[in-house]
């Protein structure tokens, strides 16, 4: 291989390695719902809203002094149950099954301990990037 190959190879390795296999653009409420004080940084000074979003990523940078390009909120089936632990509304009741929380309309994720599992959903209306 010579030495233009060997520079392509080297361009495509590090396009590979700043990207996640299969990242793609979070939903809005993954971003949206984070509170500025609780981004993980995700990106490095000057990262573009293009970049981010290929790393898998939220951006926002309306807000000086936190991170631009951060950790979006975990995925959930429903994207009316993405949000932070503090804003989840109790809707159930301690050992409440995945299906009598689904039956009240409600969302259910046990991953968290100490904290409700069944909490009520908030409307997507205010979801945005």
């Amino acid at each position: 291989m010579g030495p233009r190959g060997a520079g392509l190879l080297a361009a495509l390795l590090a396009l590979g390695l700043s990207a996640p296999a299969g990242a793609q653009k979070p939903d809005p409420c993954q971003c949206s719902r984070i509170s500025p004080a609780n981004r993980e940084n995700c990106g490095f000074p000057g990262i573009s809203s293009d970049q981010c979003f290929t790393r898998g990523c939220c951006f926002n940078s309306d807000v000086p002094g936190v991170p631009w390009c951060f950790e979006p909120l975990p995925k959930q089936e429903l994207e009316e149950c993405v949000m932070e632990v503090s804003a989840r509304k109790d809707c159930g009741f301690p050992g409440i099954s995945p299906e009598n929380c689904t039956a009240r309309e409600c969302c259910f994720s046990d991953a968290i301990r100490d904290v409700p599992w069944c909490f009520f959903p908030l409307s997507v209306e205010d979801c945005h990037y």
